[in-house]
């Protein structure tokens, strides 16, 4: 009886221990599939929450600038046509840096390859260290663009070669002055007169032809196909009579906080108007 007794405790004892094994065996599995499960989560969430960091850290203007710049390529593409050369001129008093490479920055932005900047006091020319800046901050301030990816040429005045300030859509910049304009001619004109004088020319081979050359050669851009003139004074204040002869004058009100929504009216009214060329 008693050794009936200790088979059946030892064959309780014996399941016991082989439950007690497979329960041990079912907590590791269990444990080890939970720390897998963390690790993937974990996996998954990290790089959702580094992007939502980085997102943070580049902020909701961003999505606007790539925005901008679709948005102003594609209005750029819409027009019927595009001026070439787009010129500022400033018939105010006050000068504001700002909204001067605003424009400068539209003009890029809708691909326009030149633009010029005048004011009739020269500010611009004999500050164009300061524009240049302000171009490029207002460039990476709308676009999100620095001067690798979106190149700004500096054009010089006088015969030397163009400035490349490491500032596709490139675009050269020139500021001019009243200097450009008058007298210019009348250098062209002295330089012509000194030619015939030194027998390197004859009178005969002066014409209309060889001063516009001269001319152009001398401010190294195409001439304006547009210009916007800003400000309440009705007049030109000396900006280059020789070059406007077929240029299309809009004015605007005044160049302080204009919004691209004014520069892009004066882009589609240019677009839209008939220039017989002198026909």
């Amino acid at each position: 009886m008693m050794a009936q007794v200790y088979e059946f405790v030892w064959r309780i004892l014996h399941a016991l221990l082989h439950l007690q094994r497979a329960l041990i065996c079912w907590f590791r599995v269990r444990l080890w599939n939970w720390r897998l499960w963390k690790r993937a989560v974990a996996a998954l969430l990290v790089p959702v929450a580094l992007g939502f960091q980085n997102h943070k850290k580049l902020g909701p203007s961003a999505g606007k600038r790539g925005l901008r710049r679709v948005r102003w390529g594609a209005d750029g593409k819409s027009l019927e046509k595009l001026p070439l050369h787009v010129s500022l001129l400033i018939a105010e008093d006050e000068l504001h840096y700002t909204d001067i490479a605003n424009l400068v920055v539209w003009c890029m932005a809708v691909g326009i390859s030149y633009v010029s900047v005048y004011d009739n006091q020269g500010i611009f020319r004999r500050n164009n260290s300061r524009l240049m800046d302000e171009i490029l901050k207002q460039q990476q301030e709308l676009l999100g663009l620095d001067g690798t990816k979106c190149p700004i040429e500096l054009l010089n005045n006088g015969s030397d070669k163009q400035d490349h300030q490491v500032l596709s859509c490139q675009a050269g910049v020139k500021t001019l002055s009243p200097d450009d304009g008058k007298p210019s001619i009348v250098r062209a004109a002295q330089e012509l007169c000194r030619a015939v004088e030194q027998k390197e020319r004859t009178a005969k081979d002066i014409d209309v032809h060889m001063l516009d050359s001269i001319l152009r050669d001398s401010v190294h851009i195409p001439d304006p196909d547009l210009v916007l003139k800003f400000g309440p004074v009705e007049s030109t204040l000396g900006y280059l009579p020789w070059h406007i002869r077929l240029s299309e004058f809009i004015s605007m009100p005044s160049h302080t906080s204009v919004s691209y929504e004014d520069f892009l009216s004066a882009l589609k009214r240019y677009a839209t108007c008939e220039q017989r060329q002198g026909k």
